[in-house]
């Protein structure tokens, strides 16, 4: 990968786009991880306002760390980056309060991280409309189009996404051109939606390089059948996020009325 140039292509894209959109500006959640490192950074590099917030619910201290280290680095770096903090586990609690908690434990907790992401969504776009700027997307290509790892209308919610179209190795090689810090490239990657240190790989049951792998397997026309011992282990993994996780994947699907019905 040509990776200055890719960062200039995107960075002209962002600007480009903002133009286009007659914005100020981007909003971008932080969160100690290494995709909205790289974004945010990418945003701030247009010279367009960029606000970073950080929207804990429980959150891991480690987390906390990571994303106020970089908030604080990039206000250095750039002159038009901004941000706040806006505690969200009063509201998570609150709304816990208002709803049924029964149910499998395993489902129930699925739900709940799920609605950390949707909080932290809506408070994202509070912020976007209340400035006049566009919400940018952290999720990268493995995540948004393999297998479908995050939480549909929450972080998946966005106006725009800078990096969805690298892969996570190259989120990284990127994250080192931008000098982004030591803490954070070697932070394991999690979705803090559990109010733990759990990371992706524990939840999926593999890591990044496996499912880039896997994912480009697929796209050959490779089946399990063609894969052994852990290969197949992973492959089989991968396969089925990808499966089960369409739904996030493809345009809504909209019932189409015949018109001899109309």
């Amino acid at each position: 990968m040509q990776t200055e140039k890719v960062i200039d292509h995107i960075v002209n894209w962002l600007k480009d786009y903002a133009t286009k959109a007659g914005v100020n500006g981007f909003v971008i959640g932080i969160s100690g991880g290494i995709d909205s490192a790289v974004t945010s950074t990418l945003c701030a590099k247009t010279g367009f306002p960029v606000l970073c917030i950080e929207m804990p619910i429980h959150q891991a201290a480690s987390h906390v760390t990571r994303a106020q280290e970089h908030i604080t680095d990039l206000k250095q770096r750039f002159d038009k980056v901004t941000d706040t903090r806006a505690d969200l586990t009063p509201v998570f609690e609150e709304f816990k309060n208002e709803v049924l908690l029964e149910g499998k434990q395993e489902v129930l907790d699925m739900a709940l991280a799920n609605t950390r992401a949707r909080l932290r969504m809506t408070t994202l776009y509070y912020y976007a409309g209340l400035m006049g700027r566009l919400v940018a997307g952290t999720g990268n290509k493995v995540e948004d189009f393999g297998v479908g790892f995050y939480t549909k209308y929450g972080d998946g919610g966005v106006d725009l996404s800078p990096i969805a179209d690298l892969m996570k190795s190259e989120v990284y090689e990127i994250a080192a051109a931008l000098n982004i810090s030591d803490s954070i490239m070697v932070a394991k990657p999690s979705d803090g939606l559990f109010g733990d240190t759990r990371s992706d790989e524990d939840q999926i049951g593999a890591n990044y390089d496996e499912l880039e792998w896997a994912m480009k397997m697929q796209d050959t026309g490779k089946t399990a059948t063609d894969f052994s011992g852990r290969e197949q282990e992973v492959f089989k993994i991968y396969s089925s996020y990808n499966r089960r996780n369409k739904h996030k994947m493809d345009p809504i699907p909209v019932c189409e009325i015949p018109k001899e019905l109309m």
